[in-house]
């Protein structure tokens, strides 16, 4: 049989949106690094073909966090191409010089990649999906949105004032958070943080549950995650009901 013309050239990021849309599908989760394609001049995509027909996709990170370490970060071929998948990687390595992979462990394609073509691999984040609906009751604790006259006394309380919602406890300004909505749809992304005088109260479990329910009411899934070595910040997802269900790993490739 004689050998198939494998290819791997620039395209622009319309050019990749149908596969794109086969992508989202095919994972079914939050998709850490989703938006990176419509922030401009950070990525750069390539169409994969064999003989000339296309086979799929590659994405790479090369603005933000990554300029100057061009990262694969996408990386999917339709079913029918996948007999071909180290080929089509190969040559993707080829036409963009990436110097590292940067994948969620959900996305079984890149990361058999990951494995097989990087070193010095590790977690950068564990990954949280909703699991449990919790009834946690703290008295005297409401979580209401912030306004404008909040900020002063959240950024004296070491919280982020840009947040969305506030957590008081017996009228004192203990936590905030919010619901980051430029992943996939329909996905939220929730964070949050408990000012430290408040801290091993149970108060960040509460605030994540009650996040948790204003995500839903807003038509969201609820979704979160954390850098590996918190213990603390896992545990407290957990009790709110959120389940690991994924690493964020990154590597250096190695040729």
């Amino acid at each position: 049989m004689p050998a198939m013309d494998i290819t791997a050239e620039c395209i622009d990021s319309a050019g990749i949106a149908s596969m794109r849309e086969q992508f989202r599908a095919e994972m079914n989760c939050q998709i850490i690094h989703d938006s990176l394609h419509a922030r401009p001049g950070w990525t750069q995509s390539y169409r994969l073909a064999t003989d000339g027909e296309t086979a799929g996709y590659g994405a790479v990170a090369i603005g933000g966090p990554w300029q100057n370490r061009p990262t694969i970060f996408e990386f999917f071929l339709t079913p029918e191409h996948r007999r071909q998948t180290f080929d089509l990687f190969a040559a993707l390595l080829d036409a963009t010089r990436a110097v590292g992979i940067e994948t969620q462990t959900n996305d079984a394609l890149l990361t058999i990649m990951l494995h097989a073509f990087a070193r010095g691999i590790v977690s950068e984040s564990i990954l949280f999906e909703d699991g449990v609906t919790t009834a946690m009751s703290l008295p005297g604790a409401v979580l209401r949105p912030t306004m404008a006259g909040d900020a002063e006394a959240m950024t004296a309380a070491a919280l982020d004032p840009q947040a969305s919602h506030m957590l008081e406890f017996d009228g004192a300004i203990a936590g905030a958070g919010g619901i980051l909505t430029h992943y996939n749809p329909p996905y939220g992304d929730l964070y949050m943080k408990v000012a430290e005088r408040f801290r091993e109260r149970g108060i960040g479990s509460f605030l994540v549950q009650e996040l948790k329910r204003t995500a839903r009411g807003q038509g969201l899934v609820p979704a979160a995650r954390c850098r590996t070595e918190n213990i603390a910040s896992r545990r407290t997802l957990q009790k709110a009901g959120f389940v690991p269900c994924g690493h964020l790993l990154v590597g250096a490739i190695a040729r």
